[in-house]
């Protein structure tokens, strides 16, 4: 790249590429917006594509006398997130390196109405999915709920409203209903709803138990992922859809994030997704969870969630495979074949010495 690009870039980066960016059209089609459809519902949603290539390039020049460790904590994970877009899509580096100024920002373009794209293809096919969902077959919402219409959602309607009633409310008190209904208890983005707990079950003692395992969430996933008709199917090994063409055999954390996003403004009475939007907060939503799945104090417990998360959208994969139990046939079995196997090695050992 050359010192004019380079300077040109730099004079550019003000903004974190981690907050999603002014909206623009990306005319020519291109095997990378396919890529950002899945790169921004899997890796990272809400970002800013130009800013994240031109912040990244600069980055790695100035890694080479600064370490990463050295950079701010969003810089941290931007850069993560930078690296991440780069081995997904073989040959990019190269291409940004080479490339000019108008070349790295066309290439973010093209991630971004990717990514733009299948966001709001989702946010459209949620809007009307999720009310399947959220109440037992055959048991019709009352009052009625409106496929094509969300302002009656959030707050405004008893069903909805419990599941977004932030965990430690009591949505069932009468008092609580209404301050949220009125605004007089702000919600903010990093207050998380009860919809993401188990049978919306919060434990003030134990906050993991239960926590993004919700029936709800793992609905919204198979539609989204695999297919709309998996929603209501059990598992099976072959899949379809968004995983299948781009690969996918295992849930990643910001996928679930994502999703617990898109839900949540589901059953909100926003109609339009926004980062301008205070009322539904999406993007603080968004990075609260990511937050938490990136904290090393909680490795066990995310791995323990990703597992999980395996075992309901892709059962046959090896991410999903359980342990073997200590105690049964087929771990003697192993244990027996194992212990066979370095005797012969001793016998040969002693042999040949």
């Amino acid at each position: 790249m050359t010192t004019e690009a380079t300077s040109s870039i730099s004079n550019k980066r003000a903004t974190s590429a981690l907050q999603m960016g002014p909206r623009k059209k990306a005319s020519s089609s291109d095997p990378l917006i396919s890529h950002g459809r899945h790169f921004g519902r899997t890796v990272f949603a809400l970002c800013n594509y130009p800013s994240l290539l031109t912040n990244g390039i600069l980055r790695l020049e100035q890694m080479e006398e600064t370490p990463l460790e050295d950079f701010s904590a969003e810089e941290q994970r931007e850069h993560r997130v930078f690296e991440q877009l780069l081995d997904s899509y073989p040959g990019l580096l190269e291409r940004l390196r080479n490339g000019s100024e108008e070349e790295i920002l066309h290439v973010g373009e093209l991630i971004g109405k990717g990514a733009a794209g299948a966001r709001g293809d989702d946010t459209k096919s949620l809007k009307s999915a999720i009310l399947d969902w959220i109440s037992l077959k055959g048991d019709p919402i009352q009052p009625p709920l409106h496929r094509n219409s969300k302002i009656d959602r959030g707050f405004n309607h008893r069903l909805t409203g419990s599941l977004l009633c932030p965990a430690g409310l009591d949505w069932d008190d009468e008092e609580t209903r209404e301050n949220l209904r009125s605004g007089e208890i702000s919600v903010c983005g990093d207050q998380w709803p009860i919809f993401l707990y188990a049978s919306s079950i919060y434990d003030a003692e134990d906050p993991w138990c239960g926590l993004l395992r919700s029936r709800l969430l793992t609905c919204a996933y198979k539609h989204v992922f695999t297919s709309p008709s998996s929603v209501d199917k059990d598992p099976k090994a072959t899949r379809s859809g968004n995983a299948r063409l781009h690969g996918m055999n295992c849930v990643t954390t910001a996928s679930i994030a994502y999703i617990a996003t898109q839900v949540r403004f589901a059953l909100s009475s926003s109609s339009v997704f926004s980062r301008t939007d205070t009322s539904t907060d999406s993007e603080t939503f968004y990075h609260s969870l990511l937050d938490l799945f990136e904290d090393p104090d909680e490795t066990k417990e995310v791995a323990d969630l990703l597992t999980w998360w395996n075992r309901q959208v892709f059962p046959t994969s090896s991410a999903a495979k359980r342990p073997i139990s200590a105690n049964s046939a087929l771990s003697k079995i192993r244990i027996k074949r194992l212990a066979a196997k370095h005797a012969a090695d001793s016998n040969v050992a002693v042999g040949s010495s």
